[in-house]
């Protein structure tokens, strides 16, 4: 089977990891990939924010934490946090973000580093605490957050089987 096939069927979202950090080398393949996914028109509205600073990863883990009204951590211990933003002046923003999201997670199973789409960053950065971060990153105020991508390395029980695709996923129309 295709390479790049094979990837887009293998990948599976890790749920825990080990606290040890992924390599440079990985990290900057990941972004690139991010950095190519298509967008309207071209525009390349979103923008990828890395957070590798343990600190920094617990406080937008907790502001994510929150909205989910628990306390828990819903980055599972991941090292990097990517958390990926798009300029909602432009109409394809959303989709643009999504786009560059499933890239990422794809480049990272590609290069043996897990991953997972962590949501509610749309949420955490309409907080008075996300703009603050969003602000003290240089993020501009008309972005606007769409996913999470966490990394890392994949601890035992961290990743689940395939559930079975179902039998109407494909509609062929006559």
């Amino acid at each position: 089977m295709n390479e790049t096939l094979e990837v887009l069927k293998t990948r599976r979202s890790c749920r825990k990891y080990l606290k040890t950090q992924i390599k440079r080398e990985e990290l900057d393949q990941i972004l690139e990939a991010g950095t190519y996914a298509a967008t309207g028109m071209g525009r390349q509205s979103p923008v990828i924010v890395v957070l590798q600073d343990p600190d920094v990863i617990a406080e937008v883990s907790r502001l994510n934490a929150a909205v989910m009204g628990g306390d828990g951590d819903p980055f599972y211990g991941a090292p990097t946090v990517l958390v990926v933003l798009a300029d909602r002046t432009i109409p394809t923003y959303r989709d643009d973000g999504a786009l560059v999201m499933g890239n990422l997670m794809n480049a990272a199973h590609a290069v043996g580093v897990d991953s997972c789409f962590i949501y509610r960053a749309r949420e955490v950065f309409d907080t008075e605490e996300g703009k603050a971060l969003l602000k003290k990153w240089g993020v501009p105020e008309n972005f606007e957050g769409i996913g999470n991508c966490i990394l890392g390395y994949g601890d035992e029980g961290g990743i689940k089987e395939a559930a079975p695709r179902k039998k109407d996923y494909v509609i062929w129309a006559k």
